[in-house]
């Protein structure tokens, strides 16, 4: 296995210097100045909040409550919202490799791929939530655009439903379904020392380090340093993934003020990775067997980022606290890619090569202040933020006229053809796009009888700033986007009991309006070309019900959402041309009904309809059935077992083409065990234990109806030392 530690240490030390010598001499600072320090008590806070994180519901895989945009973090009783924050305990007896390994707990959320390359994407009511518009700690942007390792993060946080007033519009346009958070780490009041060793199926190596410490006056300050590197082959056949990850969170705190930073590195590479496939316009191929490769050697992605935030909190007094955050990103990829477009029933197929390179420039930031008081018996939680994000976008793209040619089948390989045009130099990529997007938010939750009536009311103003420049010279094209809008929220919360809340909400959700463009369909220039609109608002209204049974938790949640649909009308491009209606019903559950008994999962149905038609890759049925069982009489064992289904989806529009239903069943075991004065956890898990070929899902970019198998049977084992 190998393992590049030299480059951990590097960026390890890197890391680590700054901030400890800034933290290090904010603690000094302090001590200088005479004043003797009142005792603290410490609650390691990843948002730098009083209260720090919400505490692990029974079981310990998910979160009594998480971060709910601008409202801060809630308990999931509170909210009239459906919500699950999946715990740090959980990823980590996953062995989750990504957040995309987590989500597939959810039954809510399938995980798919972006257009053309391999951006995990994850679709949520039926619409997508690219990685990029992912959230870190409340601000968007800043984390990795194609894959987030999961050893990065303490907490996955999943609000399903419309949100563009909690979270803002996403820059990238996505996020109308749901949003997703993910939460740093932070040191606990305990030391952490953990190093854990591991292989998969394929020869992939893995080692981690995890390493927490408190210290200075009343244990104020806290670091802790995650690093990661695993490398080789994967279970598909040739296919190769390296990942190396080094980051870096701090916190500190008087009194009254809290101060958290993060810093982080990550660095992923594929080679002759496996590509989407796209269908023919008459059948569904037949899905290869699970460990096959068609892809071409020569392939690769590579993607670099370097991400940091700071977030900042302040008692201005016991009912007023303000906040400031702020954060930035650069990412650089570079890819040379082939997709694979089938022809025929015996799985011919053919591809063209594509290759880019583009680097993501992010800062983004957000103040606020949240204040509580009553007037009468009616107790308010006033908030107000003002949120800001800039991105500059460099890209380049170049491809060749040959095809390449393989079969699904029987793969063949293609020498690399060269590259016959392109757009843009592809060492030094122009700047291709800049958004700006910047917002203001308030809201009011009043809370009546005793807080067993909670009504939520607010608004966010956005404006959306885009421009577009030429791949080739730079030159900007066209005037700018610049468009706003008000996105309201109304949310009711009945604590009909203390076991049972019911909830019902209206939201919004928000993306950049179309700019007509093109021809219409006899080949003539539209009447209203180069005509901005308004962004385009889906409009979901929700009723829910959450119950907490001590051990036990479940929710039920019905819902309906209208998205506007841009269209060619005649000679003329309307924005709103017809209606894409999503509805359904989702279930959860989670908890430990009997001690050592786990157990985690749900069931969502979904109906979608677009003129008639349901919507490319939109499952009517999919759910998940996890449990996990502590052996009696075998102290420190454990069995788990998960169940996933998905049903039939569409491939076309016309839903003519349609992909079957998959069930696959996931098995493991973790056991610990004392080695000397120390643990030791041992752990291994079998994924897609019957080894089943099929597709997972079909498309995941708005229209496209590309096909993405699903992964092979994987072995993945592990040991994890606790010192």
């Amino acid at each position: 296995m190998p393992v590049r530690s030299s480059f951990l240490r590097t960026a390890a030390g890197c890391a680590l210097t700054p901030l400890a010598l800034c933290l290090s001499h904010a603690v000094w600072a302090q001590a200088e100045s005479g004043r003797a320090l009142s005792t603290i008590t410490i609650n390691a806070s990843a948002d730098a909040s009083a209260e720090g994180l919400k505490a692990p519901y029974a079981g310990g895989q998910v979160a009594r409550g998480g971060r709910v945009g601008v409202l801060g973090n809630q308990d999931v009783m509170d909210t009239p919202f459906s919500q699950t924050s999946y715990t740090q305990e959980l990823i980590q007896n996953l062995q989750a490799t990504s957040i995309g390994d987590v989500l597939k707990q959810d039954p809510t959320v399938r995980v798919a791929r972006g257009f053309g390359n391999y951006q995990q994407l994850y679709i949520v009511r039926g619409f997508p939530v690219y990685s990029d518009d992912m959230t870190y700690n409340g601000l968007y942007g800043l984390l990795p655009r194609q894959y987030l390792a999961a050893e990065l993060v303490e907490r996955v946080e999943v609000l399903r439903g419309a949100n563009a007033f909690v979270n803002g519009a996403a820059p990238g346009n996505s996020g109308l379904g749901g949003s997703i958070n993910v939460m740093p780490k932070r040191a606990p009041n305990e030391p952490v020392t953990q190093v854990t060793v591991g292989a998969e199926s394929g020869l992939q190596g893995y080692l981690a380090a995890d390493i927490a410490r408190r210290f200075g006056p009343d244990q104020s300050t806290g670091l802790r340093l995650t690093a990661v590197h695993r490398d080789g082959d994967t279970a598909v056949d040739r296919e190769e993934r390296e990942l190396s990850l080094v980051s870096l969170g701090a916190d500190w705190r008087s009194r009254n003020v809290r101060v958290s930073a993060d810093i982080g590195y990550q660095k992923h590479v594929l080679r002759h990775a496996r590509p989407s496939v796209t269908p023919s316009a008459t059948a569904i191929p037949r899905a290869p067997d699970s460990d096959s490769n068609y892809g071409q050697a020569w392939t690769n992605s590579t993607e670099r980022d370097v991400f940091g935030s700071v977030r900042a909190e302040v008692d201005l007094s016991d009912q007023v606290t303000a906040w400031l955050a702020a954060g930035a990103r650069q990412g650089k990829e570079r890819n040379n890619l082939v997709g694979v477009t089938v022809g025929d029933a015996a799985g011919n197929a053919t591809g063209s090569r594509f290759a880019n390179k583009r680097q993501d420039d992010i800062a983004t930031g957000e103040a606020g202040v949240r204040a509580n008081l009553s007037t009468g018996s009616v107790r308010h939680e006033l908030v107000a933020s003002l949120a800001l994000f800039n991105a500059k976008e460099h890209n380049n793209y170049a491809g060749s006229l040959a095809s390449t040619s393989t079969n699904l089948y029987q793969p063949t390989q293609t020498a690399e053809p060269a590259l016959d045009y392109s757009f843009g130099d592809l060492e030094n990529p122009h700047v291709t796009g800049r958004t700006r997007t910047r917002s203001l938010a308030l809201a009011d939750t009043l809370s009546f009888v005793n807080d067993t009536v909670r009504l939520t009311l607010g608004a966010r103003h956005q404006n959306i700033v885009s421009y577009g420049y030429d791949y080739s010279t730079g030159v900007q094209s066209g005037d700018a986007y610049d468009k706003g809008r008000w996105s309201p929220l109304a949310g009711l919360v009945f604590k009909a009991s203390k076991q049972i809340s019911l909830y019902a909400n209206y939201a919004e959700g928000l993306v950049r309006g179309d700019t007509a463009s093109g021809n219409d369909a006899s080949g003539n220039p539209l009447e209203n070309q180069g005509q901005v609109f308004a962004p385009a608002v889906t409009k979901q209204a929700e009723v829910g019900a959450k119950f907490d049974m001590g051990r036990v938790g479940a929710t039920v949640a019905v819902f309906q959402a209208r998205k506007p649909v841009g269209a060619v009308v005649g000679s003329v491009f309307v924005g709103s041309a017809y209606k894409q209606r999503n509805q359904g019903i989702e279930t959860t559950f989670f908890g430990e009904p009997v001690r050592g008994l786990r157990l985690l999962g749900g069931l969502t149905y979904l109906d979608t309809d677009i003129r008639g038609q349901a919507a490319i890759g939109a499952p009517k049925w999919q759910g998940n059935a996890g449990a996990e069982w502590e052996v009696p009489g075998v102290k420190g064992l454990s069995l788990n077992g998960r169940l996933n289904y998905t049903g039939k989806q569409y491939a076309d529009l016309a839903n003519t083409l349609q992909v079957r239903s998959w069930t696959t069943l996931d098995v493991g075991a973790r056991y610990t065990l004392p080695v000397g004065q120390n643990l030791m956890t041992l752990r291994g898990s079998v994924t897609n234990l019957a080894d089943r070929n099929y597709w997972a899902s079909v498309g995941g970019y708005p229209g496209a109806n590309y096909l993405v198998q699903g992964n092979p049977r994987t072995f993945v084992v592990s040991a994890t030392f606790d010192f």
